[in-house]
């Protein structure tokens, strides 16, 4: 059987990459022009979306679980909680990233900290909430026996 898709299959492979590393360029740069975590997260996860809709969802699947997608979420939503906590636990309030480290008046080390640290919590929480969402609006979680992992 012929594959009539072998030039969107290679541009593909080609593209998909460059898309993931769009998403750490936004993820990174987002300090200093539009972008961060959350727009880095729906790129991430477009770029997987993109690779499910062209090379089908089980494949996909077998590379990224949905349990790790989930995973993923959660350390995500739990590093951008612990670093609210690590401020309260400092003195400060919620997320204020001057009581993240102890430094001298003026000093920014603490505010650069959070805000990576929040920055890569966010990407993570909303790119393994993306991912679990496709998943689950694919339907195919259930309906993909264990043996096709």
């Amino acid at each position: 059987m012929t594959d009539h898709h072998i030039i969107l299959r290679v541009v593909a492979k080609v593209l998909i990459p460059f898309i993931a590393l769009y998403g750490f360029y936004v993820q990174f740069h987002g300090e200093y022009s539009p972008g961060g975590g959350f727009q880095a997260g729906v790129i991430l996860a477009v770029s997987l979306i993109l690779y499910s809709l062209i090379f089908g969802i089980a494949p996909t699947m077998r590379a990224v679980t949905p349990g790790f997608a989930r995973a993923v979420a959660a350390i995500g939503f739990l590093l951008y909680a612990c670093v609210g906590i690590a401020a309260l636990i400092g003195g400060g309030n919620f997320l204020d990233y001057d009581a993240l480290v102890d430094e001298p008046v003026g000093g920014h080390l603490g505010q650069h900290l959070g805000i990576i640290l929040i920055e890569i919590g966010v990407l993570m929480a909303v790119a393994g909430s993306m991912t679990a969402i496709f998943y689950a609006f694919a339907g195919r979680v259930s309906e993909i026996r264990d043996e096709d992992w």
